[in-house]
């Protein structure tokens, strides 16, 4: 029977990974909308203000629904992870308390101004309140990674009577895992969105219905996408370089790298023996590693197994070596979604400069099959991130063995974990059926619109 702590584990996985199906969405889609209305504002087009409409439908849906699933999160820290709170809570608190009363209340309020202010507030202050809304969408994502940066890399603190203390709150805001971790975070989900509203596009596109419509916000989506994908691959590169030299372990067993080495080959594929600690079997790239990590080819790359020893030094006697078959292949997911989202816009950008992109009915269905695909990256590289740095909740300082709530059985966190699977499962469901409901309806189905009455009059049908 599983014990306490890894049910723990797997619960707030499985709870983050719910949450984290709405998140990047809601980042992207904000700015999208903003932007139409804005060039709506400018040009007096009413088809701009039509997109803004639309399209805002659907990130009112999964901004509500993410908010349900991310306030089980909060119940985490307090239920399952009590010693965690108790050694780190003076921390950890500051940036999600400024993150709940600052962006959250912002981008609610302000959220609620403009579903409710169409035809009633001035133009100007109408858009203002959703470039806010995504304001303070990302404003929350940055808080919330200041949280977890502190988690990976901590910084402005002091061990005192047992408890991690805050000292330098300035340390936790120019902390350098954050200033990766934020602009990664944020362009992936610029990317989310944008293969959102290309897939959707595509969709009634090859139904060739309101084309006018869907080839703008195609072009607009596809804008976004083309420079948030180059963005995230860069940063996501100079990231990669960052927690070599911070988090060494981490990114060997990203490459299930065994034995130092140097020049270090990136494996391409591999079949890994944990128990063995050896691959017995991979295609190997030699020199890239090394290359990726160090811009050298025969820069020497540090082994799982010689950081082991190395933490057994620093730490005291215990495994130090995540899972690296979970890490390996998330890592590849990762990646292998990253080259296909970046084959995927610049054909676009191809078919659009030609013209001939509705043409082109297998692509449209590509553009379609393809708006999972950034959330598959998205869970991947949250896996590498947290499972990665295991055993660690907070690196170098507490183990996840010692975080849980003693108080708590492994039947408690069973229970509530199938009750919030279910329930968060459901969630997931409700949100794929609306979302996919009222984008096959269109721009022209007002009946679920709060806002589009000429008198301004708000109801839901």
């Amino acid at each position: 029977m599983m014990d306490a702590v890894l049910l723990a584990r797997l619960q707030f996985a499985i709870t983050s990974a719910f949450h984290f199906i709405f998140v990047p969405l809601t980042l992207g889609l904000s700015i999208l909308v903003a932007v139409m209305e804005t060039i709506y504002l400018l040009k007096k087009d009413e088809q701009y203000k039509k997109m803004a409409q639309f399209w805002g439908k659907l990130f009112v849906i999964n901004f509500v629904l993410g908010v349900v699933t991310g306030i089980v999160q909060e119940f985490h820290f307090g239920m399952n992870w009590s010693e965690y709170s108790r050694f780190v809570g003076d921390i950890f608190g500051a940036p999600l308390a400024i993150e709940a009363l600052a962006a959250f209340f912002l981008e609610s309020t302000f959220l609620g101004l403009w579903i409710f202010g169409w035809n009633k507030l001035p133009p100007k202050l109408h858009a203002a309140s959703i470039w806010l809304v995504a304001f303070g969408s990302n404003l929350s994502a940055f808080w919330i990674l200041v949280a977890n940066s502190f988690m990976q890399n901590p910084v402005g603190y002091v061990l005192r009577n047992g408890r991690a203390e805050m000292i330098d709150f300035g340390a936790l805001l120019t902390n350098h895992h954050v200033l990766y971790q934020f602009p990664h975070t944020v362009l992936a989900g610029f990317v989310t969105a944008a293969f959102f509203v290309m897939g959707i596009s595509a969709h009634h596109l090859l139904r060739q219905q309101h084309r006018e419509f869907f080839l703008r916000s195609l072009r607009l989506g596809l804008g976004l996408g083309v420079a948030s994908i180059l963005l995230v691959t860069v940063i996501g590169h100079f990231q990669g370089q960052y927690l070599t030299e911070t988090q060494p372990m981490k990114m060997a067993a990203a490459n299930a790298l065994w034995e130092s080495s140097g020049p270090a080959p990136f494996n391409l594929m591999a079949l890994i023996d944990e128990q063995k600690q050896e691959n017995t079997a991979s295609i190997k790239i030699p020199g890239l590693e090394s290359l990726l990590a160090y811009n050298n080819t025969r820069a020497r790359m540090d082994g799982l197994k010689d950081l082991q020893t190395a933490a057994e030094i620093q730490y005291g006697p215990g495994r130090y070596i995540p899972p690296v078959s979970l890490c390996f292949w998330s890592f590849r997911l990762m990646i292998f979604s990253g080259f296909w989202l970046l084959f995927t816009v610049f054909y676009s950008l191809y078919l659009l400069k030609r013209g001939i992109i509705e043409k082109k009915q297998w692509f449209l269905k590509t553009l379609i099959w393809s708006i999972p695909i950034p959330y598959i990256a998205n869970i991947s590289g949250w896996i590498v991130a947290e499972v990665g740095r295991q055993p660690w909740i907070v690196f170098g300082l507490q183990k996840v063995e010692d975080a849980v709530s003693p108080t708590v059985s492994a039947g408690m966190v069973l229970t509530s974990l199938v009750v919030l699977t279910l329930v968060l499962g459901a969630l997931v469901a409700l949100h794929v059926y609306l979302l996919t409901r009222l984008a096959k309806r269109g721009p022209d189905y007002t009946g679920d619109i709060p806002y589009t009455s000429d008198k301004g009059v708000a109801q839901w049908t």
